[in-house]
């Protein structure tokens, strides 16, 4: 698959440089475009935030509302349209899309049943596709309406559940390629409990196929002894988490080599302004080249 930029000096000289990170959450993705957006002249287009937002946002608003009229005071004043509620997502804050799509388990603990779970696992699912799309337009619209020269998507950890990193037609990867240059961050060997640790403390929303999903919960069930409704919703939730970081770094590593380049964590760590970023991605597509 050839790439956006077919040389380091290519993608140093391009006036429009363009790019998009993945890879495991907490490696660094979102922190590496605010950097970039912060030097002035790159548009940081956050996919979770436009799913929060575009797409999610009513189904996040909806289950704040839900919450709310439980109290009988709040409850009033919602049906007189006295009040409003919304959610305050912003590109370093996801929590109302994390909490809307929740955790099963426990409903004494804020547990979801696990048939809701999953609906809600779905709609995120379509979310993701469409914002991930959306990546071409917002192209356009960070270049015409806010004359922004350079581009930063910053995907979401499970954009290699919803994408065949081996097919060449995957509608994602062929979009995204054509016009981004996509850029792996390299999960560092031994990493596993630094990235349980930042789960822990801050969950991002996450993704599941369905068929793991079903695996995680019933071999989960079946490890504890416990039922549905005994299950800790936070205790799940990093064992799912620790699982997932084996089952995705292979169709990370599958959307580098078939569709763009890599760096490290620890490369990642290093820089301290555009001109580190832009000399890192060249190098990546240096050592891209060498292999080809």
């Amino acid at each position: 698959m050839s790439l956006l930029y077919d040389s380091p000096q290519a993608f140093l000289d391009a006036p429009e440089k363009r790019v998009a990170v993945f890879g495991m959450s907490g490696l660094g993705k979102t922190v590496l475009s605010a950097l970039l957006r912060a030097q002035g002249d790159w548009f940081h287009y956050s996919i979770d935030y436009r799913i929060g937002t575009a797409y999610m946002g009513e189904h996040i608003t909806d289950n704040l509302k839900a919450q709310a009229m439980k109290v009988p005071f709040l409850a009033t004043l919602f049906r007189s349209d006295s009040i409003y509620i919304g959610s305050n997502i912003t590109f370093g804050n996801l929590a109302p899309l994390s909490t809307y799509l929740g955790k099963p388990g426990d409903p004494a603990k804020g547990g979801l049943a696990f048939e809701e779970y999953k609906r809600r696992q779905a709609l995120h699912r379509r979310a993701e596709v469409n914002a991930l799309l959306d990546t071409v337009p917002f192209i356009h619209r960070a270049r015409e309406l806010y004359g922004y020269s350079h581009f930063i998507c910053d995907t979401g950890g499970s954009i290699c559940e919803v994408v065949d990193p081996e097919d060449p037609a995957d509608e994602v990867l062929r979009t995204l390629s054509a016009h981004t240059l996509m850029v792996w961050i390299e999960s560092p060997e031994g990493h596993d409990a630094e990235l349980i640790r930042r789960f822990k403390a801050d969950p991002k929303p996450i993704y599941y196929r369905p068929e793991m999903l079903d695996a995680l919960w019933s071999d989960y069930l079946d490890q504890t002894g416990q039922t549905e409704a005994e299950v800790d919703p936070d205790a799940f939730a990093v064992h799912a988490f620790s699982k997932v970081i084996h089952h995705r770094a292979p169709l990370y590593e599958a959307m580098a080599r078939n569709w763009g380049v890599s760096v490290t964590a620890a490369e990642v760590e290093a820089v301290r302004d555009a001109t580190d970023a832009e000399e890192m991605i060249a190098a990546a597509l240096g050592r891209a080249a060498a292999k080809a």
